[in-house]
């Protein structure tokens, strides 16, 4: 197959979906993942010719079958996205335990989940891309205690990520979207042999961090 190999986690929602199909549209082989959203998943299929994959990034083994998957139909993954988020706007005094953990764990765990099965090939193969999304500049509304947790520990995972595998040849980055294209236009960039020496960085941020 033609085209670098790219697995992107949270595929069917707006973000995730304009991304498929930009990398889609410049050659590339793209698997994506998607829980709950059967019909738009096929969808975009259907537009795309991309590979949609159940996974609920909450649970490690959800994420090690989704990337086994992804592994069958690609051989390896060139660029991962790491995608996948919700928001609760719930204030902190009323948040549940149950709310709260749900964003951490799809936000903050799902990422380590997916680096972490990716991240050894990666190595292997001495070369790789790993994106994460934070919108950091929502950070510090209302209600959005968790999200803003969850989205802090994306970027210091991030950055952590970068010294680690940089020496390995993989550059790991963070987009913080304002828009699906803009994110898009980000993931590209990062993506391209024209970012080689970007690592650790904070793309599209309104604030510094």
């Amino acid at each position: 197959m033609a085209g670098r190999n790219v697995l992107i986690i949270g595929g069917s929602g707006s973000t995730g979906a304009e991304a498929v199909r930009r990398f889609r549209a410049a050659g590339d082989n793209v698997v994506f993942t998607y829980h709950r959203s059967e019909l738009p998943a096929d969808d975009l299929r259907l537009e795309t010719g991309a590979v949609p994959v159940r996974c609920d990034v909450k649970f490690g083994n959800s994420v090690k079958i989704a990337i086994d998957k992804a592994l069958h139909t690609l051989g390896y993954i060139d660029v991962l996205i790491c995608n996948a988020a919700v928001a609760d706007d719930t204030p902190v005094t009323e948040i549940d335990e149950t709310g709260w953990e749900e964003v951490i764990d799809t936000n903050l765990n799902g990422v380590f989940y997916c680096v972490r099965n990716v991240l050894p090939l990666m190595i292997q193969r001495k070369s790789g891309t790993v994106i994460t999304v934070a919108a950091c500049e929502r950070a510090g509304f209302p209600g959005g205690t968790a999200y803003s947790a969850s989205k802090a520990g994306v970027v210091g995972l991030t950055k952590a990520l970068a010294e680690e595998v940089g020496p390995h040849g993989i550059t790991v980055n963070c987009v913080t979207p304002v828009d699906p294209a803009s994110a898009a236009d980000a993931m590209m960039f990062l993506a391209s042999a024209n970012a080689r020496t970007v690592n650790g960085e904070i793309i599209g941020s309104k604030h510094a961090v």
